[in-house]
């Protein structure tokens, strides 16, 4: 489904805002009611509504504003929208997901947990359970590029924390679904180039002491592939090829504009190849770094993101 541009979605009536952008919150369309009833009602007057528009540039603006509903939403009402959440084990239970929604099957689906082996799915049991007699409520967890190792770790760590950690630490789990849900439905606006983030990356030769410079780099995106056993395979992208300038860095952002979205991606510095070029003292036969990955993901299409690498040949 093509995402809807930002200035767009903020002239929706609000039956048609909340049919497109209500769900991000699990089965709590009362978040984006409020939103809309506050900041884009006809009743609120022309120039109200005209400076809601012209302060909400990008949706990390939209995104900040409709959260504060939540924060300032009662503990009745936040204990409500974790109880309204799914269980992770619906995912075990294939019949028992047509009680929950798409977007929480599809985010599940990205964890793997159909992949657990017998061992693990009775410890994941054992501590689910756990975890819901203490607290009330479904654990949360933003799965979407979580492995079942992540869920697991996750469940084992807060199962052990108090209510008012865990409550505030799923509430924190909860607005990130709700963000990664909005990314995937609203776009940049209409003219703009992108929604304003960029990323960056600079390498330092810590054994010469001085900016690496003249070293090959690589910018991979990974991409949902089909499912198999279980679990949704990625496919890895190459996006551009770069070389180092004297200072170390690149000649402007490796990505930005319309080219700069959230996701996961991957560095591969070829730290073996520059250190070829010294004295063959400084590398060994089989070289102690050779082609150096660094896999990392982006999360707001509206920030700058900097990757520094330090490197010695040993």
């Amino acid at each position: 489904m093509a995402k809807i541009k930002l200035n767009l979605l903020l002239s929706y009536p609000p039956a048609e805002l909340n049919a497109s952008i209500g769900g991000i919150y699990e089965k709590t369309p009362w978040i984006v009611e409020h939103f809309y009833a506050d900041n884009l009602s006809p009743d609120l007057g022309p120039d109200v509504v005209a400076a809601t528009k012209d302060r909400i540039s990008n949706v990390k603006i939209l995104f900040d504003e409709i959260k504060r509903y939540v924060k300032e939403s009662g503990r009745e009402k936040q204990l409500e929208l974790l109880k309204s959440h799914p269980d992770l084990c619906l995912k075990l239970d294939p019949p028992a997901q047509k009680r929950i929604t798409q977007e929480s099957v599809q985010e599940q689906g990205r964890a793997g947990l159909s992949t657990l082996t017998a061992e693990e799915r009775t410890k994941f049991h054992e501590l689910n359970n756990k975890y819901k007699a203490k607290f009330q409520f479904p654990f949360i967890l933003a799965v979407r590029n979580a492995s079942k190792h992540t869920v697991l770790s996750a469940l084992e760590g807060r199962v052990n924390s108090s209510v008012e950690e865990e409550i505030a630490c799923a509430l924190s789990q909860v607005d990130k679904i709700a963000w990664m849900r909005l990314l995937t439905k609203v776009d940049y606006p209409e003219g703009s180039n992108g929604h304003g983030g960029f990323l960056t990356c600079h390498v330092l030769d810590t054994a010469n002491g001085t900016p690496a410079s003249g070293m090959r780099i690589e910018l991979y995106r990974y991409e949902d592939g089909s499912e198999k056993n279980g679990m949704r395979t990625q496919q890895r992208i190459l996006l551009k090829s770069f070389l180092t300038n004297s200072d170390g860095r690149l000649n402007g952002p490796a990505l930005s504009g319309t080219d700069f979205c959230e996701g996961q991606y991957e560095w591969e510095f070829y730290v073996g190849d520059y250190f070829a070029k010294y004295s063959l003292s400084r590398i060994s036969g089989t070289p102690f770094l050779d082609v150096v990955p660094l896999r990392f993901g982006l999360d707001d299409p509206s920030e700058h993101y900097h990757v520094p690498l330090l490197v010695s040949p040993w």
